[in-house]
């Protein structure tokens, strides 16, 4: 009788592992290593607790599809808005656009489209994790140090992890304020009934923050992105 071949047992556990090692390699090589935009902008992270912020304000004017988001500068056609859009302070993207990044309304954040594939606008309830992680002081930690950006004094500014929030104001229905003074980031939650969303707010003369306060749905605010 023709006898079969056996292959060695520690042949068989060689084959394996270099199996395994390889499917891990190529798993991690198909993570993304860099954070970008629909835009091509490029992002760095912090972590802070469990969360991954990243480390400056969205720049974005297109949705992660590609899809452009309207520039809209007028401000009858801004405050009648039911889509998304997006301004630059004061209409000037020369001064302030690279450095505190676009002002959206609510309807771009609906969109679920906004943030780099993988990152998210957070939620109320995220921004009240942020808020439990940090406890205490939590706009002066959050804040960038100095007054390159923040109006005098910028209250207890020591940007402890890193995160940099910068004043970049809002926009109104009818009008732009508080730049250097003032800082909020939308979240997706709403009050539908009421046609709000909520934003998180720094300001530049108290360590105090607010995770969420009530804002109509068409002001323009910053946004800051949240890891999946």
């Amino acid at each position: 009788m023709k006898k079969t071949p056996t292959f060695p047992v520690y042949l068989l556990v060689l084959v394996a592992t270099v199996s395994v090692l390889v499917t891990g390699c190529k798993k991690e090589s198909d993570e993304p290593s860099v954070i970008k935009d629909g835009d091509g902008n490029v992002y760095t992270s912090v972590k802070i607790g469990t969360q991954s912020w990243l480390a400056e304000n969205l720049k974005t004017t297109k949705l992660n599809d590609g899809t452009s988001i309207p520039l809209v500068t007028d401000y009858t056609e801004w405050k009648n808005l039911a889509t998304p859009g997006y301004c630059w302070y004061n209409n000037d993207k020369a001064t302030y656009g690279n450095t505190y990044g676009p002002l959206y309304n609510w309807y771009a954040v609906e969109t679920g489209k906004l943030c780099p594939k993988g990152w998210h606008v957070p939620s109320n309830d995220e921004m009240v994790d942020l808020d439990l992680f940090v406890v205490d002081k939590v706009g002066g930690k959050l804040k960038e140090m100095g007054t390159t950006h923040w109006r005098t004094p910028n209250t207890g500014a020591t940007d402890q992890y890193g995160f940099k929030a910068l004043p970049g104001g809002y926009r109104d229905l009818t009008f732009f304020d508080d730049i250097y003074s003032y800082g909020a980031w939308w979240t997706c939650s709403e009050r539908t009934q009421l046609n709000y969303g909520y934003v998180s707010i720094l300001i530049y003369d108290t360590d105090n923050w607010s995770p969420y306060a009530e804002v109509h749905k068409n002001f323009g605010y910053s946004v800051r992105c949240l890891k999946d």
